[in-house]
């Protein structure tokens, strides 16, 4: 049976955040540990996932990586898995385990996940999410990320568990459920990665993305950004004259946006004369300071 769009952009989204995650673990450690974790719903995307790592084999050379599928919603899932599984190199090994995202705990340190690199998918199925226990336990690599399908109070509950960065937005088909998809990382370059990687794959499975504002934001063809130069200057006013980087980074957390849309908005809004910059000259790096120009609106 076709999956609905938001599954689709979800799916799309774990593979592509799994396709940057991998290389930089790499780099980090001789071993990391992939975690994905089903209540019910879209196990198909543990295939994708297992296909990605496939093709990525020869790029992970001397990288020992543990793939975990928790799940019960298909019975066949060992089966699909096992021809992809067969194709992988010595150093991966993939444990399909009975259960659901609340036998995370375990399945990790059965694995000996603790102080390598981690990335867990948990789909939680419901509005409640994990508890905190399963989400301290996707806190526990070094680093961790996290990429959760759950309700809107999971963005609290990652801050909660020690997540540095923590971005939130809405999937919201026109025909179908609306899914609040939660990211937490410590990494400035993971969190732009997954906003490429959302808009990417929201573009392919023809999805809007919704902000915690409760706007709708087509992905397709040139943003609309007026929403977000506002959010600029609502965060200069209340907090005074920040970095590039810092605005970058709020609008990655606080927003749907990219960092390179804040880019963009800042040059225009220099440009308007709403802020002034400094150095006054120069590119318009992460360290150059943005202030509001006097009497510039609130």
């Amino acid at each position: 049976m076709p999956s609905d769009p938001t599954t689709t952009a979800l799916r799309e989204l774990l593979v592509r955040q799994l396709e940057s995650w991998l290389p930089a673990a790499r780099q980090r450690s001789r071993r990391a540990t992939v975690a994905l974790a089903y209540t019910r719903r879209d196990v198909d995307s543990a295939e994708a996932a297992l296909r990605l790592v496939a093709g990525q084999a020869d790029r992970l050379s001397g990288l020992r990586l543990t793939v975990l599928v928790l799940a019960d919603a298909a019975a066949d899932l060992p089966a699909r898995l096992g021809p992809i599984e067969a194709g992988l190199p010595a150093d991966v090994a993939v444990h399909v385990v009975p259960g659901d995202p609340s036998r995370l705990p375990v399945a990790l340190k059965a694995a000996g996940a603790a102080g390598a690199p981690l990335f867990s998918f948990l789909d939680a199925g419901d509005a409640a999410g994990p508890d905190a226990a399963v989400l301290r336990a996707a806190a526990g690599g070094r680093p961790a990320e996290v990429l959760l399908r759950a309700g809107r109070a999971a963005r609290v509950e990652l801050d909660a568990v020690g997540f540095p960065l923590v971005t939130q937005v809405e999937l919201a088909a026109a025909d179908g459920p609306t899914e609040s998809v939660t990211f937490g990382t410590g990494s400035d370059r993971s969190l732009e990665a997954f906003k490429e990687a959302l808009w990417t794959a929201a573009d392919v499975a023809g999805v809007p993305l919704g902000d915690p504002g409760g706007r709708l934001h087509d992905v397709a063809g040139d943003p609309d950004l007026d929403p977000l130069g506002r959010e600029l200057l609502a965060e200069l006013a209340r907090t005074g004259p920040r970095t590039v980087t810092e605005l970058r980074r709020h609008a990655l957390l606080a927003t749907v946006h990219r960092s390179s849309d804040a880019q963009r908005v800042l040059t225009d809004l220099l440009a308007a004369g709403v802020v002034t910059r400094d150095p006054a000259q120069g590119r318009l790096g992460g360290d150059v300071t943005i202030s509001p120009s006097a009497g510039a609106p609130a």
